[in-house]
């Protein structure tokens, strides 16, 4: 593929409509009902725990971001409520269902419900930036091109981004740029769920909050429910009302939670088990002992 310059990042930040109404004045739903559910949840590759006994609800209207470093089980998990892994023991309920009691069609039909943002917005670089944006609407709907062209238009628009930029391909934006497309494409079927991988991953700190105002502005437009994976602890803190930080099986006593830490983001700097405080603080503590060890054994 020829290379293209990308256009200046800086240029399409005034294309964000920015709101000073923070996270905890977002409205919630009334229905307190969990719309997804984990119940005794364990995945395992290979002999390997990957994930175990998780239990924990997400309600409707929830922004819940789930961190912790990398190998602690968060992407599997995320995963795993799509019914993209299936749990090695325990059970996934969508909306008071099980995944596990689904027919693939069935399943096929939940799956609809969420909108996935992926860390590298995996766009279809043969296609325009107008074909990738319809082409969930195209496969799950018989529409007119005429309401396709509509609701393209009105998502890009809602990211922040021009209409010219429908009739360029993948490759001629820049990061930032991509993320925001992938971003109108997972809305364009009107999910319940919005799934974010690593949605600030690779962009420069204006940029990472130019798309962290837009998780904020799509859960004000959408009634929307979202799950956030990140690292980026300005991220969690800025976009989430319910943090969960997951922490690697194989470093835990037998009987400890895997999830360190499940409350609002603003507890985070003063949770009581250490190690949470250590990595939103970004310290090594007892992570450099460890590393020494493995370096001399």
């Amino acid at each position: 593929m020829n290379e293209v310059s990308a256009p200046d990042e800086g240029d399409e930040i005034s294309e964000v409509n920015h709101s000073d109404q923070s996270v905890g004045e977002t409205q919630q739903s009334d229905d307190e009902t969990p719309l997804i559910e984990a119940r005794d949840v364990a995945v395992i590759f290979d002999d390997q725990v990957v994930l175990q006994e998780i239990n924990l609800q997400i309600t409707r209207g929830q922004t819940v971001a789930i961190i912790g470093e990398s190998g602690c089980g968060k992407t599997v998990f995320m995963k795993t409520l799509v019914g993209l892994v299936q749990p090695t023991r325990g059970e996934i309920y969508f909306d008071g269902e099980g995944l596990h009691q689904m027919a693939y069609s069935e399943l096929t039909q939940a799956r609809r419900r969420f909108g996935f943002v992926f860390q590298n917005a995996a766009l279809f670089d043969s296609m325009s930036i107008f074909e990738n944006v319809a082409f969930p609407l195209r496969q799950s709907e018989i529409v007119s091109e005429e309401v396709v062209e509509e609701r393209v238009m009105q998502h890009l628009a809602e990211v922040g981004l021009p209409r010219n930029v429908a009739y360029k391909r993948p490759a001629e934006l820049s990061g930032g740029m991509r993320k925001r497309v992938g971003l109108a494409r997972a809305l364009i079927l009107k999910p319940e769920v919005v799934v974010y991988d690593e949605p600030t991953t690779g962009l420069d700190p204006i940029m990472s909050d130019v798309i962290n105002e837009l998780i904020l502005d799509t859960r004000r437009r959408y009634p929307v429910t979202s799950v956030v994976v990140t690292h980026d602890m300005h991220t969690a803190r800025k976009v989430a009302d319910r943090v969960l930080m997951f922490y690697p099986r194989t470093r835990l006593d037998e009987n400890e939670s895997q999830v360190l830490f499940d409350g609002p983001p603003s507890s985070l700097e003063h949770a009581e088990d250490r190690r949470v405080r250590q990595f939103v603080r970004g310290e090594a503590g007892e992570r450099l002992t460890e590393l020494a060890h493995g370096l001399s054994g």
